[in-house]
C-alpha cells in the first residue's frame, strides 16, 4: 500500500508480479511550484484552493453545483467528444465516461499536452496516469462520477517542440528521431499534413532504436496501423493514447476540433469584449507573483490580447490596437476590426484560438472543472490567470501537481550497487563519484607521486630561480617562465597517465555513464527527455497499469520505479 510518509509501496497485480515505488524529495526547479507542494501558506494567495485539504474537493464541488455561470451546453459538449473519440477508435469504456457528462453530478479532471512525435517525452503519459488516478480518488471522496480528460494542445503551432522525440541508444548516446515541418507555415499542429513518407521513415528509425524483444512486433504493428491512419502528429497522439488508456475511461480531446470550436463561441465573445479588462487581470496577476518575490514564467506584453486569430492557415497572435479599437499582428502589417472579430466568433470560430492565459479560461468553460493537473511550469504561470478567473466570475479548479517519475531498470540497479552509488549519489555526485573510484583503483597512488613530484621540484628549483634573480632581473622572470613550462609538461605527463588509468576501466567507466544516461540525460530528469516507449518495448505495460490501479496518489514527492 502507498504510504504517505513512505519511502516506497508495493503492489501485487494478478500475474504475482511485484512493483516497488520509492518517493524521494527532488526539488522542483520552479520556486513558487515548490513552495505549493511543501509550503502551500507561502502561495494561497494565488490560488483558490488548497489541494492538501480534503475540504478543497467538496467546496469545489460545491462550487460548481451551485454557483458555476459560465459554461457550454453539456449535450453538444458529448456530442463533440463522442464523435472525436469514435474516430480515434477509443474503447467502450471512455464512451461510457464521456455518456456521464450528461448528468450534471458529473465533474471533470483535466490536463494536457503537446502532441509530441511518438507521444514526445515520458512525463505526458506521467500526465495521463495523474489523470487517471486522481479522477479515481475523487470519485471515491465524493461519491460521484468524476472522468479523467486529456486536452491535447492541437491548436498550438510550435511545431519545433514536438516533431521529435529522445531515446537511449545502446552505444550510450541519446539520440533524437525528428520529423520535419511539412510546409513552413506557423500553423497549429493538428493543420500539418505528415505524409506517408514522413511517418514511415521516423518509424524505420523507431524501428532501429527498440531492441527485440517479445512485445516489439506488437508495438510495431500497432504504430504502423496508427500511423496509416493518421494524418497529423495530433491524430497519431490521440490514438496512441486511446490505445494505452482507453480502458481506464481516458476522455481524448482535440483543442482544434471544429465542433468544440463552435462550443466555445460565446466564450470567445466574452473574451473579445472584456479583452483590456483581462488583460488589466493579467498583469495584476504577475505584479502579485512578483511580489511575492517569484519571477513571472510568462513574458507579457502591454497589447497582448491573448488570443490568436489564424489567417491564410497561419496561426497569429492578436494584440490590441487602440487607434483603431481593433486588433493587429505584432507589426502591425495586418489588421481586423473588433467587428470582424466578433462576428467571427458566430460565422467562423475556428478562425480563434487561445493562448497561454485564455487556454485555462476555455478548459473551465467548456467542462465542469473539478481539478486541473499541471507540470512545475504549468503551475508557476498559472498563478497568474487567479485575478483573471475571479474577474469574469469564475474561481480557478483545484491545482494537481503531476506525477514524477523515473524508472530504473534492473542493469542500472545492478551497476548502481556494483560501485555503491545511492540514488542522491547519481542524481547530484556522479561525477565525482566516478572520479572517487578510478582513484581507489590507482594502485601506483599515481596523483599522489606526480603531486610529490611537483612539489619537489617545485621546492628545488624556487631558490634557484630567486638566486639567478639576483644576478639579472630579466634572467629571473627566464627562470619563472621555465619552472612554469616545466610544471606544465608534468601536468601533461599526469593527464596522459590518467588516461591511460581509465583505459585500463574503460567498460567501468561506460558503466558510470550510462547510469547517469539513463536517470538524468541532458542534465534533465529522464521523464522530460526520453520516449516511454523504449520501457514499453522491453517490459510491457503491466508495470504502468500497476500504477494506475495501485494507491498511489499526487503527493508533490518525486516517484522512482524499480522495474
Amino acid at each position: 500500500m502507498y504510504n504517505q510518509k513512505g519511502s516506497y509501496f508495493t503492489k501485487k497485480s494478478e500475474a504475482a508480479s511485484m512493483l516497488k515505488v520509492e518517493s524521494i524529495h527532488w526539488k522542483s526547479s520552479q520556486p513558487l511550484t515548490e513552495d505549493y507542494i511543501h509550503h502551500y501558506e507561502l502561495v494561497e494567495a494565488l490560488f483558490d484552493y488548497n489541494p492538501w485539504n480534503a475540504s478543497s474537493w467538496e467546496e469545489r464541488a460545491g462550487w460548481l453545483d451551485n454557483e458555476r455561470r459560465l459554461s457550454a451546453d453539456r449535450g453538444e459538449l458529448v456530442t463533440a467528444l463522442t464523435r472525436y473519440n469514435q474516430e480515434i477508435g477509443n474503447a467502450p469504456e471512455v464512451l461510457n465516461s464521456i455518456k456521464l457528462l450528461n448528468n450534471e453530478q458529473t465533474l471533470c479532471i483535466v490536463g494536457g499536452q503537446q502532441a509530441g512525435l511518438f507521444t514526445g517525452q515520458a512525463l505526458v503519459i506521467y500526465k495521463a496516469v495523474t489523470l487517471i488516478r486522481t479522477a479515481k480518488d475523487a470519485s471515491a471522496r465524493l461519491g460521484r462520477p468524476v472522468v479523467p480528460v486529456f486536452w491535447i494542445a492541437g491548436e498550438d503551432h510550435d511545431f519545433d517542440e514536438v516533431n521529435h522525440m529522445y531515446y537511449l541508444s545502446q552505444d550510450a548516446q541519446v539520440n533524437k528521431i525528428k520529423v520535419e515541418h511539412p510546409s513552413g507555415v506557423r500553423s497549429s499542429v493538428s493543420q500539418l499534413v505528415i505524409s506517408e513518407k514522413q511517418w514511415e521513415e521516423a518509424l524505420e528509425q523507431l524501428d532501429a532504436s527498440l531492441i527485440p524483444t517479445e512485445f516489439k512486433a506488437e508495438w510495431m504493428s500497432s504504430l504502423r496501423t496508427i500511423a496509416s491512419e493518421s494524418r497529423s502528429l495530433v491524430d497519431f497522439f490521440a490514438r496512441v493514447m486511446a490505445k494505452l488508456f482507453g480502458s481506464h475511461g481516458l476522455v481524448v480531446m482535440n483543442s482544434d476540433d471544429p465542433d468544440l470550436r463552435r462550443l466555445e463561441s460565446s466564450m470567445f465573445r466574452k473574451l473579445l469584449e472584456e479583452n483590456k479588462a483581462i488583460q488589466a487581470a493579467v498583469h495584476n496577476g504577475k505584479e502579485k507573483v512578483e511580489l511575492k518575490g517569484y519571477s513571472s514564467q510568462v513574458e507579457l506584453q502591454e497589447r497582448n490580447a491573448n488570443l490568436f486569430i489564424i489567417d491564410g492557415g497561419e496561426r497569429i497572435l492578436l494584440y490590441a490596437d487602440e487607434a483603431s479599437d481593433g486588433f493587429t499582428d505584432r507589426k502591425r502589417e495586418r489588421s481586423y476590426s473588433r467587428e470582424q472579430l466578433l462576428e467571427w466568433t458566430e460565422s467562423a470560430p475556428e478562425r480563434l484560438s487561445n493562448n497561454v492565459m485564455t487556454r485555462p479560461l476555455m478548459q473551465d468553460y467548456l467542462f465542469p472543472v473539478l481539478g486541473t493537473v499541471l507540470g512545475p511550469g504549468e503551475v508557476a504561470y498559472w498563478a497568474l490567470t487567479r485575478e483573471v478567473f475571479h474577474h469574469l466570475g469564475m474561481k480557478m479548479p483545484i491545482v494537481v501537481p503531476r506525477m514524477e517519475f523515473t524508472l530504473l531498470e534492473g542493469i542500472v540497479q545492478k551497476n548502481m550497487a556494483k560501485y555503491g552509488l545511492s540514488l542522491e549519489d547519481v542524481l547530484y555526485r556522479l561525477e565525482e563519484k566516478q572520479q572517487e573510484w578510478l582513484r581507489e583503483q590507482d594502485a601506483l597512488k599515481l596523483d599522489e607521486r606526480f603531486g610529490l613530484v611537483k612539489s619537489q621540484f617545485k621546492d628545488n628549483y624556487q631558490p634557484l630561480v630567486e638566486l639567478i634573480s639576483g644576478i639579472n632581473a630579466g634572467l629571473g622572470k627566464l627562470g619563472e617562465t621555465n619552472m612554469g613550462k616545466i610544471l606544465e609538461q608534468i601536468d601533461f605527463l599526469e593527464h596522459k597517465a590518467a588516461d591511460a588509468v581509465r583505459t585500463q576501466f574503460d567498460s567501468s567507466l561506460r558503466q558510470f555513464q550510462r547510469i547517469g544516461l539513463s536517470v538524468l540525460p541532458l542534465d534533465k530528469p529522464q521523464e522530460r527527455v526520453y520516449n516511454i516507449l523504449a520501457y514499453l518495448n522491453k517490459y510491457g505495460t503491466d508495470w504502468l497499469y500497476e500504477i494506475l490501479d495501485s494507491e498511489l496518489l499526487p503527493d508533490g514527492k518525486h516517484k522512482v520505479i524499480y522495474l
